[in-house]
């Protein structure tokens, strides 16, 4: 259920920054003592004050907590988020240019972590979405469904992943089982070439036998008491509302696809959520979220600013329908 205006926290401002150093290893800072969520590991940075920007905030955090001077920042993105009776807002940025060496200045525990070992450590859960933006594509291709033509679809599919797509549904829910095995196949094998990381949708033993990963409808998910393949293999579903979402959280599930955040040519009589409906419900988990309905590779940024991780879709993506 969404929160009513009365029960809806006052909204704390924050601003976070993810330095690298020259190795790529990511900074992160442990909480001390007598705060929330002591012992946890996040992304330095602090509250934003009544008439500051979250750049200028960033700046005067990262010099008092760290002893750096911030040079020059790219916004990351940010993430609302609520958590028991707190909600926050937290703005991040990376920091491409600092002075200065980094240092505990306030008795801090400081650690620089490979970006592949960043989920090792236990975090806040708003910081949880800046890791998948981090490690993750922003772009979540679904292919068409394939029509008999399959060489054809697989001409598209590598030209989609020659132009840097790595994360892939394949969505044929029409095929029979035999003639799917096969293009799942070639599929497999052409994602395998270019390094990408393949889904089937709503296949479940297809996916154990392929050794790939699961999309799971809706109803699927929600049908589901555990989640249904080994850690190793990705797991992601298609949600629409705030229950779908907390669900697919406690199962486990890797990321989901949320929307529709705008009107689409396939389905002109669904309503849109709208950007402000997604993140409202974005704010209630801390799993990675794909924006999908009616965008394309140059919505990442909007969807960033709204705490996505990416943007998910077939017709923007696909070289025959873009």
């Amino acid at each position: 259920m969404r929160r009513s205006p009365l029960d809806t926290p006052r909204i704390v401002p924050v601003a976070a920054g993810v330095l690298t150093d020259a190795s790529g290893r990511v900074l992160l800072a442990r909480r001390t003592s007598g705060r929330d969520l002591a012992g946890a590991w996040e992304f330095p940075g602090g509250k934003v004050e009544r008439n500051e920007s979250p750049e200028a905030a960033l700046k005067r955090e990262l010099k008092e907590e760290l002893g750096i001077d911030v040079l020059a920042t790219e916004p990351l993105m940010s993430v609302p988020q609520h958590h028991g009776s707190k909600a926050i807002k937290l703005d991040v940025f990376r920091v491409t240019k600092y002075a200065g060496q980094p240092r505990g200045m306030e008795n801090q525990a400081l650690a620089w972590v490979p970006n592949g070992k960043l989920t090792s450590y236990p975090m806040p859960p708003a910081d949880l979405p800046v890791v998948a933006a981090l490690q993750k594509p922003a772009h979540y291709l679904i292919t068409p469904e394939p029509t008999t033509d399959t060489t054809r679809f697989l001409r598209e599919l590598d030209a989609a992943l020659s132009r840097g797509h790595r994360l892939v549904q394949l969505r044929a829910k029409t095929w029979q089982e035999k003639p799917l095995k096969a293009l799942l196949t070639l599929t497999v094998a052409l994602c395998k070439k270019h390094k990408a990381q393949l889904l089937i949708n709503g296949q479940l033993g297809l996916a154990h036998d392929f050794d790939v990963g699961l999309h799971l409808t809706s109803e699927q998910l929600m049908g589901l008491h555990a989640r249904p393949l080994a850690a190793r293999l990705p797991v992601s579903a298609s949600c629409h509302n705030l229950e779908q979402l907390k669900h697919a959280q406690a199962l486990g599930l890797d990321f989901v696809v949320l929307g529709s955040v705008n009107k689409t040519a396939s389905h002109p009589d669904v309503a849109p959520m709208g950007w402000k409906a997604w993140q409202e419900m974005r704010a209630e988990v801390s799993l990675p979220i794909f924006a999908i309905g009616g965008l394309g590779p140059d919505d990442v940024a909007t969807a960033r600013q709204h705490g996505a991780q990416g943007v998910a879709g077939i017709r923007a993506f696909w070289p025959s329908l873009g």
